[in-house]
């Protein structure tokens, strides 16, 4: 009740308007039944004792039949209609909240809840939830439907009114078994969804290991398994339902017999007239279907509430990140940022546990450094030493536990909303493009014209292959860039964080996936033009590994276990740091050893 409650009071005038259709609908449910009892009465037995009648007699009676079913049929044209539309809006109203609390929620939230979850939280939970409102206002009529229909009853014959009030409470009875029957299996069903649709989401965006490890069979296999398992529980609540719904459809048909049975004994008796027979036995005929409608609605409710349980643990979930007031724009518009991280320190929580930051597996210890505006900061570091976690905390996907990292001298913390999005850019290492255009991939609704995108696309090294592309900007890249190589993608997801001017850039190893050539012509075409009008100006900070990339930085940060354990220029770095000399002396014989290989495939084609 609760569950329903929450729907009336999110559209009080749809239902208002639904149940009004449907007691009209009622309304003229009970009055059917005494329109032919009238015309029984009136009309049908005197022909029958005459033997003839009259145009006028039969016109009266044709009228009022017509009169009646035109009103019932509005009333059912307004109750399916304005319950349709309360459902539909409920619906959309709760997957934008639904998606509104995922965008809201931090990426910690994110890293606990599989993706397949997420869209079954959004599609068929919010769907499973709102299911009892379509037949709801019916419900609540057939509530109006059956007090008029019992008050008509008792007036026109008490002891068959007691016979046929018999089925009511034996309806209810076996209302309460079947939803506590019910009620468990349909909850693991719902659940059974969810996993199934993770099942898919992994299996999808695992696409290439599964293909490339060949593990086709494994995967169906696991699906096979988890969709047999939803099989099983949807029969199970057909099962449950057959054997139930019989049962319910046949207690108002043995109520009428009954009536029938004992009314054609009051009638021999003359305690009753055969039109208030006629009356009685067809408002219970009209009763029998409404009735059902009390059952569609309960038949929904255990669905309906594991549905809204799944969904409020999405709306309720906490986590958010509290956004301030202050602005970034306040020490020197376009020019670079300047950026100071102050003993950070940072770890991953657990699933099941808090939102991330404060506890969990250790990544981070006391990171501290600062960067002048305009001034590039190479983070290097063996893998697993937290360089991609800062980089998150650069422009607050999550907070740190303790410490700050500040630009322009304000705590990421106190800015307002958007504004570190309109100050600060990421290029994370796995790139993601749309099912657009380039323009649109580049842009992503920002309104600039065609000129910013293709100088965007020129600092990023991707001018050239866009160029020759057959619709230039207007060519369609597929499925997260499916038509394009991985260093075009790179390039693109780059060029859309160049085309919004940042003035702190922050690439996370963002250019892997190119040659080394083309990746110091990036770097240098930053280096020139963070100063310039065209880019705006921007420090940068870099996640490296080749020395050449190290080598355009104007500081190196070097990171072991989640700690600073070396600052300064790579020159310097390379006499002082055994540890950093290592990692990039391996780093580079790594890709040369890659780069003869190559070479000698080549030689041998």
């Amino acid at each position: 009740m609760s569950v329903l409650w929450v729907a009336v009071r999110a559209e009080p005038r749809v239902f208002t308007l639904s149940v009004l259709a449907s007691a009209l609908y009622a309304a003229m449910t009970v009055a059917s039944a005494q329109v032919l009892g009238w015309a029984t009465q009136e009309v049908v037995l005197p022909a029958f004792e005459a033997g003839r009648t009259t145009a006028g007699t039969l016109a009266a009676a044709a009228a009022a039949i017509t009169g009646v079913a035109l009103l019932k049929a509005i009333g059912v044209a307004g109750r399916r209609f304005y319950a349709g539309l309360m459902q539909y809006r409920l619906q959309a109203e709760y997957r934008r909240s639904v998606t509104r609390q995922y965008l809201r929620l931090p990426l910690a939230w994110h890293h606990r809840h599989p993706a397949g979850q997420l869209l079954s939280n959004a599609n068929a939970d919010v769907e499973a939830v709102w299911a009892p409102i379509a037949p709801l206002p019916m419900a609540v009529g057939v509530v109006f439907m059956l007090l008029i229909a019992a008050v008509s009853i008792l007036f026109t014959d008490l002891v068959v009114a007691g016979v046929g009030f018999l089925v009511f409470p034996a309806i209810a009875l076996i209302n309460v078994v079947y939803q506590r029957r019910l009620s468990p299996v349909a909850t693991r069903a719902q659940q059974l969804r969810a996993e199934v649709s993770e099942v898919a989401h992994e299996s999808f965006e695992g696409g290439l290991v599964v293909k490339t490890l060949g593990r086709e069979a494994a995967e169906t296999a696991r699906f096979t398994e988890g969709a047999e398992a939803l099989r099983d529980a949807n029969v199970a609540v057909g099962r449950i339902r057959g054997l139930f719904d019989p049962v319910l459809e046949a207690l108002p048909n043995l109520g009428v017999l009954a009536v029938l049975l004992i009314g054609s004994v009051r009638l021999d008796s003359g305690a009753m007239s055969p039109g208030d027979l006629v009356n009685v036995a067809y408002l219970f005929t009209l009763l029998s279907w409404p009735i059902r409608a009390l059952g569609w609605v309960l038949g929904e409710v255990p669905r309906s509430v594991v549905g809204w349980r799944r969904v409020r643990g999405v709306l309720d979930a906490s986590g958010s990140l509290p956004y301030g007031d202050g602005s970034l724009n306040g020490s020197g518009g376009d020019g670079a940022t300047a950026l100071e991280v102050r003993e950070i320190r940072f770890g991953y929580e657990s699933a099941g546990d808090g939102d991330g930051g404060a506890g969990g597996r250790p990544v981070l210890h006391d990171v501290s450094f600062a960067a002048a505006p305009g001034r590039t900061i190479a983070l290097v570091g063996p893998t697993g030493s937290g360089k991609s976690t800062l980089t998150s905390l650069l422009v607050r996907l999550v907070d740190p536990a303790d410490g700050s990292v500040l630009l322009d001298g304000t705590d990421l913390r106190d800015v307002e909303r958007g504004g570190i999005a309109e100050t600060a850019a990421l290029v994370p290492q796995q790139t993601f493009l749309f099912d657009d255009t380039v323009r649109g991939n580049v842009t992503l609704g920002l309104d600039v014209p065609d000129e910013r995108v293709w100088e965007a696309l020129r600092l990023a090294q991707a001018e050239g292959f866009v160029a020759a592309l057959s619709g230039g900007l207007d060519t369609k890249v597929g499925e997260r860039g499916a038509t394009l190589s991985g260093g075009q993608r790179q390039r693109l997801a780059l060029a859309r964080a160049l085309v919004r001017r940042p003035r702190l850039l922050v690439l996370d190893d963002a250019t892997s996936s190119v040659d080394p050539q083309v990746e110091a012509r990036i770097l240098q075409n930053l280096r020139e033009a963070r100063t310039g009008e065209e880019a705006g100006g921007a420090t940068v900070v870099v996640v490296a590994y080749r020395k050449a990339t190290i080598a355009l930085a104007d500081e190196v940060v070097y990171l072991e276990h989640g700690r600073v354990t070396a600052r300064g220029p790579h020159a310097e770095l390379l006499e002082s740091s055994e540890g950093y000399r290592n990692l990039v002396n391996a780093y580079e014989r790594a890709e040369a050893e890659q780069e003869a290989l190559e070479g000698g495939e080549e030689a041998l084609a």
